[in-house]
C-alpha cells in the first residue's frame, strides 16, 4: 500500500550511497517491481537498491524441511 511503499522509499533514499542495506526476501527479484506496485516509485526504489549491489540467490530445500525429514526418518 502507499504508506508502506513510501516508507520503503524513505529508508532506501536515506541509506543510498551512505551505508549498506541488506534485504532478505522470499519473493523472486523478477517479481519485486510488481510487488512494490506504483511503477514510478518501484523504479526509483529498485534503481537505488540494484546500483552497486551484490545478489545471493539461494536454491534447494529449506533447512527446516530437511530437519523435519531427518526427524521423520529417525522416528
Amino acid at each position: 500500500d502507499d504508506p508502506a511503499r513510501n516508507a520503503l522509499m524513505d529508508i532506501v533514499e536515506q541509506k543510498y550511497d551512505k551505508t549498506s542495506i541488506i534485504i532478505a526476501a522470499q519473493i523472486p527479484v523478477k517479481n519485486w517491481h510488481e510487488t512494490i506496485g506504483e511503477g514510478t516509485i518501484a523504479d526509483a526504489i529498485l534503481d537505488r537498491m540494484v546500483h552497486s549491489s551484490h545478489r545471493i540467490e539461494l536454491t534447494g530445500e529449506s533447512m527446516r524441511k530437511n530437519k523435519m525429514k531427518k526427524t521423520q526418518i529417525n522416528s
